[in-house]
């Protein structure tokens, strides 16, 4: 297991952006890939980005594509989600987790979660 951390969420106005860090723990970190996720109230657990152990492939939920950037750093142990043009319908719980192989938009293929940070837009 591995221990994941996130920060970086607040309060923001429509158009604003923030940026969201996520420090893993261990010396595995480089051989996973990693994902964020986003959860309000009503709704599961949904997909936001995923990027691979070498940071050379990322995907993105259709709803975030353009505004969003997950990137990360392996020698510091930490992905980023780089979040611009936010939107009221960005306001969610933010969580990373690590990725096993296989389906990268499926929670149930991420078997390490961080406590999550929250994200609040205002219109």
């Amino acid at each position: 297991q591995v221990q994941l951390e996130e920060s970086g969420g607040g309060l923001v106005q429509a158009g604003g952006s923030l940026r969201l860090s996520c420090a893993a723990s261990g010396r595995t970190f480089s051989n996973y890939g990693m994902g964020w996720f986003r959860q309000t109230p009503e709704k599961v657990r949904a997909f936001v980005a995923f990027i691979n152990p070498n940071g050379g492939t990322t995907v993105y939920a259709d709803s975030v594509k353009g505004r969003f950037t997950i990137s990360r750093d392996n020698a510091k142990n930490e992905v980023h989600l780089q979040m611009n043009n936010l939107q009221p319908e960005d306001t969610a719980l933010y969580y990373c987790a690590r990725a096993r192989p296989g389906l990268v938009r499926d929670s149930s293929n991420y078997d390490s979660w961080g406590q999550g940070t929250q994200v609040t837009v205002s219109s």
